[in-house]
């Protein structure tokens, strides 16, 4: 049976801090692979202007095209609507039998307002990434006693901070893989 963890974001862009987390789990929780799932429209952020779709998923592509367990899904672009999590994982639960969902700590805090969260319980092992910074959060619901939390590696970076630095014509070598940040550049994305 293969272990999958799928791991959703915005990704706009995707970072060394998304990959070197991903890489963690994948060796914590034993997984076979690990798949990027970019979202069309985050339903926690409805309001944010995101990048083009496709940029994003071609950044996603470039950033883990060298990691053979790492894998990359268009099922919520292919939708071009708001992403729900349950509606992905019930359609990639046709293809495998055991899923990770990886999350992190700040989406658990939240994770009651999710669509059908006791849902996604049933379906998947929810794993939640807890960095050190967020270890004062003491915010629990019933969800915090199901999840399985996993400490991992934080890297203080963000995909908003990676934006403002091309924006003011600032290297972001070591924040993304370097053919991320060639595509980037070339594309003139974030100015």
């Amino acid at each position: 049976m293969e272990r999958v963890g799928i791991f959703g974001g915005t990704f706009d862009p995707i970072h060394i801090g998304h990959l070197i987390t991903a890489q963690s789990l994948l060796e914590i929780r034993k997984l076979d692979k690990i798949i990027f799932i970019p979202c069309f429209i985050s339903p926690h952020k409805l309001l944010t202007q995101n990048s083009d779709p496709q940029h994003r998923l071609e950044i996603v592509k470039l950033s883990i095209q060298y990691q053979k367990q790492f894998a990359c899904s268009e099922i919520e672009l292919n939708r071009k609507d708001v992403s729900f999590t349950i509606d992905t994982v019930r359609e990639l639960k046709k293809q495998y039998d055991y899923i990770d969902l990886i999350i992190g700590f700040d989406n658990l805090i939240v994770f009651d307002t999710w669509k059908e969260p006791d849902e996604l319980f049933k379906l998947t092992n929810v794993v939640v990434m807890k960095r050190i910074i967020d270890k004062g959060i003491e915010y629990k619901h019933q969800y915090y006693e199901m999840a399985t939390i996993i400490k991992t590696p934080y890297v203080e970076l963000s995909s908003s901070y990676i934006r403002k630095r091309v924006r003011h014509n600032l290297h972001i070598d070591f924040m993304v893989t370097h053919a991320a940040k060639k595509y980037i550049l070339q594309n003139n994305l974030y100015r």
